[in-house]
């Protein structure tokens, strides 16, 4: 058999994705502390300050937690969405939409608690000493959430997680699917590394730009104060205050965070489905 014509088993995504958050992490740190700061420092601006003021190893801060997001987060959405093509047809792209959709649900709803110490853990680095939650790790973070703030705290910022959890899958895996199955369809293009990586390019900007929006409320919202927001309007009007641009606040870290990381996370799982993965049925 062909070892390209191998299934990738359901927990790949979630390994893809941890190797590519250990890669990306410092980018998801700048991206976070854009969105969530009231000032106009650029990307040019803030990381020289940050690494003048708390030092290189800054750029890690909540990297326990990052990865901790991804074997809930994306373990959840990839394995769904693997389990899902026995019982969904994706033949047609309307199929893998509806799969990815419901795939980032679940994502999108077991990955928020990670997903606030996360937000939390990066942020971190632009709040006065005083004020900074000092989380040692992602569980002590989960932990302290929990007995400070109460259990639905942990699902903070659950609505816009979700909603993003939704246009994010399906802007990566269905996108990518659907990108993947149009270049082998050419003579130009092969299953190799050359197409894993134009797919997942592709990808990653559409991801990226489906989800911005939302992205930038649900860093908002997990990282307030208890009671500074009312609800999610709260955080809508409050961001509107920037104009409309507030909105994609951090669009181009976003991208260049999340292009890579699609991209790593694809090849990745390409590599392991065809070292490592099941013969077709």
């Amino acid at each position: 058999m062909d070892k390209h014509q191998r299934k990738a088993r359901w927990y790949f995504g979630g390994l893809a994705s941890v190797g590519a958050a250990m890669v990306t992490h410092p980018l998801d740190l700048i991206k976070v502390t854009l969105q969530t700061q009231q000032g106009h420092l650029s990307v040019a601006q803030l990381i020289p300050k940050l690494a003048r003021e708390q030092g290189i190893l800054v750029f890690y801060n909540g990297l326990s937690a990052s990865m901790l997001r991804q074997m809930t987060y994306s373990t959840a959405r990839f394995g769904v969405y693997e389990a899902g093509k026995d019982y969904v047809k994706t033949d047609t792209f309307a199929g893998k939409v509806a799969l990815a959709g419901a795939s980032g649900l679940v994502g999108g709803i077991v990955g928020t608690p990670a997903d606030m110490v996360n937000v939390r853990m990066q942020n971190d680095v632009k709040l006065p000493p005083e004020q900074r939650r000092n989380y040692k790790n992602a569980f002590d973070g989960l932990f302290r959430v929990y007995r400070q703030e109460g259990f639905a705290r942990l699902f903070s910022g659950a609505t816009t997680a979700t909603a993003r959890g939704i246009l994010m899958t399906i802007g990566q895996i269905a996108f990518y699917d659907q990108t993947k199955i149009y270049l082998l369809a050419t003579p130009y293009f092969h299953d190799n590394l050359i197409t894993h990586f134009t797919a997942s390019l592709v990808a990653g900007t559409i991801a990226t730009t489906l989800t911005q929006p939302l992205d930038v409320l649900k860093t908002r919202s997990m990282n307030a104060k208890p009671g500074e927001y009312s609800g999610l309007w709260d955080v809508v009007k409050h961001t509107a205050k920037l104009g409309p641009l507030g909105f994609f606040k951090g669009y181009v870290p976003a991208f260049v965070r999340l292009g890579p990381h699609t991209i790593i996370t694809f090849v990745f799982l390409e590599q392991l489905r065809i070292n490592f993965g099941t013969s077709p049925s």
